[in-house]
């Protein structure tokens, strides 16, 4: 009887730990935003911070971060209204393995991703998203991005051969460099568009931000 006494009081602190600690949850997973009819939480940008910490990016404050998210939730937006299709498994593996593969071993990977907060479903989920809105992107503005030959050259002269011979490399040809060029020119051209939209989106969007003063 007495230990169905203790048994049952264990149950009873615990009960009562998994309350409080739902009840400081709710209290730090504050709405941050409304954007619309939609809200984002301090932990929406809470995790981005740790994958940005899982990464190696620069972390940004939280205003600069919720700013990202606002623009996300603008592209995903339009992707949803557009039925743009959600990448494939087999499309958010490779993009996890890339993730894994730009660390120096799959145990640093670990240790990093441990440090940051964020779990196997967490870095997954985040990557699906991020491939879902630059596909998208990448759709919508890749066929009227404009490329001449001239902007090839240049970049070529001005990039290029002064890199390789940093590194005391002799460069690769025109022709071999070609087709890299013209797409990472393709990219800078996509983000730009995608900049000049986001800029004109956002002015019409209803947007009430609730970050505290003094939040950077």
């Amino acid at each position: 009887m007495r230990r169905d006494l203790i048994a049952g009081l264990c149950a009873l602190l615990i009960a009562a730990g998994t309350v409080s600690f739902l009840k400081a949850r709710e209290v730090v997973d504050r709405i941050v935003a409304r954007v619309e009819n939609d809200i984002i939480l301090q932990s929406d940008i809470q995790e981005l911070k740790e994958y940005q910490e899982l990464i190696g990016e620069k972390s940004e404050g939280d205003r600069a971060i919720l700013d990202r998210l606002i623009d996300q939730w603008i592209v995903r937006s339009e992707a949803v209204l557009s039925r743009f299709q959600e990448p494939k498994d087999e499309e958010i593996d490779r993009g996890v393995a890339r993730v894994v593969k730009s660390f120096s071993s799959p145990e640093e990977y670990e240790e990093r991703k441990k440090k940051s907060g964020l779990n196997d479903a967490e870095v997954r989920k985040i990557v699906a998203s991020q491939l879902y809105l630059s596909n998208y992107l990448d759709s919508r503005f890749r066929p009227s991005a404009q490329i001449d030959e001239k902007a090839i050259e240049d970049f070529y002269q001005n990039a290029v051969v002064p890199r390789a011979k940093a590194r005391g490399q002799d460069p690769p040809t025109l022709d071999a460099s070609r087709d890299t060029i013209q797409e990472a020119l393709v990219q800078s051209d996509i983000n730009e568009q995608a900049a000049r939209w986001l800029t004109e989106s956002r002015g019409r969007l209803h947007v009430q931000k609730f970050l505290e003063e003094g939040t950077k």
